[in-house]
């Protein structure tokens, strides 16, 4: 079977052609600019295409023999549509490594056409949301009764560009939380409290995250948040939060930040990543007070998607399940992060 890579002259592209060359397999590697796709694909000895997503002719010519696309070219919210369209007027199966929220909800709403299709889509086949999904599908299973989720991460390590990006739109939208069943827009940070992660507690910060729409999906649980462990977050306050967004929402900050981003920020390297870490804590309750918590521990966020991106991909093409919009979990089970190179997980334990 014939898998592609599409945006594979990115950072994170890149690093899942390295790892599917080194285990043997052969992707083709897509763009839409020839010269940086060439660049990455003639070193390797890959096969390579090109093609621009706003041309629906190009991206149908661009898909024919594939039967799996890992789309990583974001930002997903300018990108992603366009791929799905084409993936389901050609019977092709995506996945991608969003976690931007409102990619996730466009993607769910599209389960019945992808039915139709015969197709899988799979958005959040990475670091979001693979560990976060698996671990809450986890505690779900266990507490059944549960109708609040809290999940939370903190991880060491660089960033890449296209993830910067994506944080610069997402910073303009504000907080969002899971309430009563509904995608509210909540302020940033307005929950804080303490998660006992498997290296010591820390102080985490709700912040907007993928699991707010994924993991709805993949539990049924009507409220959840979604934190995390950064420097100086848990210092900001609500009037500071205010005044940033709506700076952000402007379109010359998007514009100037998103050129300097290109321009500066390359991802960390082979040595930053091999030092880094991330750890992952999810925490189910019910209306009388049980609760089921469960934690991870994994290697360094970027290794981690490109691990899961192919295995997520061999998993499509050997054990494809029912056509339709997907979660990590909802497709491949919550033990899915198992199969993870590097993952060690603390199982689920009531209280």
């Amino acid at each position: 079977m014939t898998w592609m890579i599409y945006g594979a002259s990115g950072y994170t592209g890149r690093l899942v052609a390295d790892l599917a060359v080194d285990r043997g397999e052969r992707p083709v590697l897509a763009g839409r600019d020839p010269a940086k796709v060439a660049a990455v694909a003639a070193p390797r000895g890959l096969p390579h295409r090109t093609f621009d997503l706003s041309d629906p002719e190009a991206v149908d010519a661009g898909l024919e023999g594939v039967d799996v696309v890992a789309h990583c070219a974001g930002p997903f919210s300018a990108t992603s549509a366009a791929m799905v369209d084409g993936c389901l007027r050609n019977g092709v199966h995506y996945l991608d490594i969003t976690g931007e929220i409102d990619v996730f909800e466009a993607v769910f709403a599209r389960h019945e056409q992808a039915r139709g299709a015969g197709s899988v889509l799979l958005p959040g086949a990475g670091f979001d949301v693979v560990p976060t999904d698996c671990l809450a599908a986890m505690v779900a299973a266990e507490l059944p009764t549960a109708t609040h989720l809290d999940l939370a991460f903190q991880a060491s390590g660089g960033i890449s560009g296209g993830t910067l990006k994506s944080a610069l739109e997402g910073a303009a939208l504000g907080g969002r939380a899971r309430i009563d069943g509904e995608v509210r827009v909540v302020p940033m940070g307005w929950r804080r409290r303490e998660v006992p992660f498997p290296s010591g507690p820390r102080r985490v910060t709700s912040l907007p995250w993928g699991d707010v729409s994924t993991a709805y999906r993949s539990t049924g649980i009507g409220n959840i948040t979604t934190f995390a462990h950064l420097p100086g977050l848990d210092r900001a306050g609500a009037r500071s939060s205010r005044l940033s967004q709506a700076l952000m929402r402007t379109h010359v900050v998007q514009r100037l930040g998103k050129a300097a981003i290109g321009a500066v920020v390359r991802g960390p390297g082979l040595t930053a990543r091999s030092r880094s870490w991330v750890e992952v804590y999810a925490e189910a309750t019910d209306d009388s007070g049980r609760s089921v918590s469960a934690a991870l521990i994994g290697p360094d966020t970027y290794d981690l998607t490109a691990d899961s991106v192919l295995r997520a991909v061999n998993a499509l093409q050997s054990e494809p399940p029912e056509p339709g919009a997907h979660t990590p979990s909802t497709a491949f089970g919550a033990d899915f992060v198992r199969r993870l190179h590097g993952i060690r997980i603390i199982e689920p334990a009531r209280r």
